[in-house]
């Protein structure tokens, strides 16, 4: 099941899983919407609110893949819905609260036979995979560094939850321990052209790069150009960037880690543009729930596909520095 399926990541999903001959349901909120798309791919739906009697609706599925954001306002009750009702959860958040409900749901989910598996989308599956790729390559690896690019326009959507992002405060990771950094500063990084500045920023990488390398101090930057972090009203943005403005605008972040021996190792991993990656990496990801590929209680991507998932997708490199 797609949930949130009419919106405007959700919806290439539903064509890409309906393309890829899933055994789909697709679910929303607005009955008008969920029917017009239902008749498009032909396709059954369910319509209903991401809320406590949410369970009652899951009957028969075996994978929900949520794309309603923010996540903050979905993520909990169908977390629940989902634990109730024996069906995994995936989504494809960024937003460190919806990380750390699914680390405190844990026992309970696993105790259910449920995997938990928010982050299935650009972050975190390339950030999750990349970090993973470059602990290797120390010994003894201390301390995480990771990046994003962001670049071009950005949905109405994701807007919204870096509004959450940012409503969280600053955190890193220190000494195994989420703490808040509000005195974080800014610092260079080089994601192939030179360095630029990136400013702290606390996304659920924090969460994931921790059970994913075991890693004990990790931070988290972004980078931003043009207008991709708007101002303003965000429900007034469109949907989302046209098919071209994703296609000149591809997607970078880059990963530094240091080790015991003070040895650094660097890598930038580059794809398609995150709006493209999205749906392709999440119904990747369900398909090979579907197929067995899961692990029950809260679990990251790189956990649960291996760290060489991010680059199954066509047009992801690892470049090591």
């Amino acid at each position: 099941m797609i949930y949130g399926a009419t919106g405007y990541t959700g919806r290439m999903a539903a064509e890409h899983a309906k393309a890829q001959g899933l055994d789909l349901v697709i679910a929303g909120r607005n009955a008008q919407g969920m029917q017009m798309l239902a008749d498009q791919l032909d396709v059954p739906y369910r319509v209903f609110n991401a809320d406590a009697q949410a369970a009652a609706f899951l009957e028969g599925i075996d994978v929900l893949l949520n794309f309603a954001g923010p996540f903050a306002q979905t993520a909990l009750d169908l977390m629940h819905a989902c634990i109730k009702a024996r069906v995994d959860y995936l989504d494809i958040t960024a937003e460190i609260k919806v990380y750390r409900t699914a680390e405190q749901l844990d026992v309970q989910a696993g105790e259910a036979g449920v995997m938990l598996l928010p982050g299935v989308g650009w972050d975190v599956v390339p950030t999750d995979c990349l970090a993973v790729h470059v602990a290797r390559r120390v010994r003894e690896p201390q301390s995480l560094r990771v990046a994003l690019q962001v670049a071009g326009s950005m949905s109405r959507g994701s807007a919204l939850s870096v509004s959450e992002i940012m409503g969280a405060g600053l955190m890193a990771r220190i000494d195994g321990q989420l703490l808040a950094t509000p005195d974080a500063q800014p610092r260079d990084f080089n994601f192939g052209d030179g360095p630029v500045l990136c400013a702290p920023l606390s996304f659920g990488d924090l969460v994931t790069a921790w059970h994913s390398t075991g890693i004990p101090d990790i931070a988290m930057f972004v980078n931003v150009t043009g207008d991709a972090f708007p101002e303003g009203d965000l429900s007034q943005l469109p949907d989302g960037p046209s098919a071209q403005q994703r296609q000149v605008h591809p997607a970078r972040a880059v990963a530094e880690v240091s080790g015991a021996d003070g040895s650094v190792a660097r890598s930038i991993i580059e794809t398609v543009n995150g709006y493209s990656y999205t749906p392709l990496a999440a119904v990747e990801a369900a398909r090979r729930v579907l197929a067995g590929d899961r692990r029950p209680g809260f679990a990251t991507p790189a956990q649960v596909f291996g760290g060489g998932f991010a680059e199954s997708i066509a047009g992801t490199v690892i470049t090591d520095f």
